[in-house]
């Protein structure tokens, strides 16, 4: 299935770059209801609430994951997830 070019055609989480069904199940588990609640969203608090309430620390890459979908959904141009590493590791260096 294709990926959504902009933000506009997403209907669903796995409508997003770089988002399949387990980082779907994460958003869920998160209480987020549809792909627009992203938008705005803090994705490191996002990633800190997730590994909390399912009390394991989760890889860096879900975090590059969750700015590369609220980025998405915020306006941003589709990337991989991994162009927000380096943004990552700049602002959060101790995940």
């Amino acid at each position: 299935m294709a990926k959504a070019k902009q933000a506009s055609e997403v209907n669903k989480f796995t409508d997003i770059p770089n988002i399949g069904p387990a980082m779907e199940r994460d958003f869920v588990f998160l209480k987020l209801k549809s792909a627009k609640d992203l938008q705005n969203k803090n994705a490191f608090t996002l990633y800190t609430k997730l590994c909390k309430e399912s009390g394991v620390r989760h890889d860096p890459c879900v975090l590059d994951t969750f700015i590369s979908a609220i980025d998405f959904m915020n306006g941003a141009p589709r990337r991989l997830w991994y162009y927000y590493t380096k943004e990552r590791k700049k602002n959060y260096p101790n995940v």
